[in-house]
């Protein structure tokens, strides 16, 4: 009697670990890889402050601050180059009412990956030019995305989470603005909205 290949306990065996390997082999270069990419040009996380360096850090927004943000957020959406559009198309998506799901998150991070290292260079170098250092900048950046609507999402997070194998939160949520700072964010609303999509980058 003819047996096929593949029947046998050798040949289903063999099928099955090449299958794992294929899916091992995708998920190391569609997730793994384009995760660790995104991640590798944050460079080190930022460290804890003390409570009294965080006071520091969240002292009332000021115009100055407003006007010192969307002078960095310009320098950052220009480094970002084309890869600017996915994460733009996943803000838009958001903004309508649909919450990301991880194939389209991991779709921006693979589009990402490539120039978030030099977004983050012109960042640290706008930083530096309007005398900002990154824990007010990144206070200033929630104040100004919940005056804005944006949801409380950092794909940064979201990758590291990934990265340790955890569930990712795609939490859309957004926090109440403060008054005060909807009105600081007010007469430059038109151009933060346009440069809000790299909030969701940790940028």
């Amino acid at each position: 009697m003819n047996r096929r290949w593949g029947c046998g306990c050798g040949g289903c065996l063999g099928s099955v670990l090449i299958g794992l390997l294929v899916i091992a082999g995708l998920g190391y270069f569609l997730v793994y890889r384009p995760v660790q990419s995104f991640l590798a040009g944050f460079g080190t996380p930022a460290a804890t402050q003390t409570a009294a360096q965080q006071a520091q850090t969240q002292a009332a927004l000021s115009t100055a601050d407003v006007r010192r943000f969307v002078r960095v957020r310009r320098s950052v959406r220009t480094a970002m180059g084309s890869s600017f559009s996915g994460v733009q198309k996943v803000f838009t998506d958001i903004q309508n009412g649909q919450s990301p799901n991880a194939m389209a998150v991991l779709g921006v991070l693979r589009e990402a990956a490539g120039s978030v290292g030099a977004a983050r260079s012109a960042q640290q170098a706008a930083l530096a030019r309007e005398g900002m250092n990154q824990a007010r900048y990144t206070y200033v950046r929630g104040e100004v995305n919940k005056a804005l609507g944006v949801p409380d999402i950092d794909f940064q997070k979201v990758a590291r989470s990934v990265s340790e194998g955890k569930l990712p939160d795609l939490n859309t949520t957004v926090r109440p603005p403060d008054t005060a700072t909807q009105k600081l964010v007010t007469p430059f609303k038109a151009e933060l909205t346009v440069t809000a999509p790299l909030g969701l980058l940790g940028l």
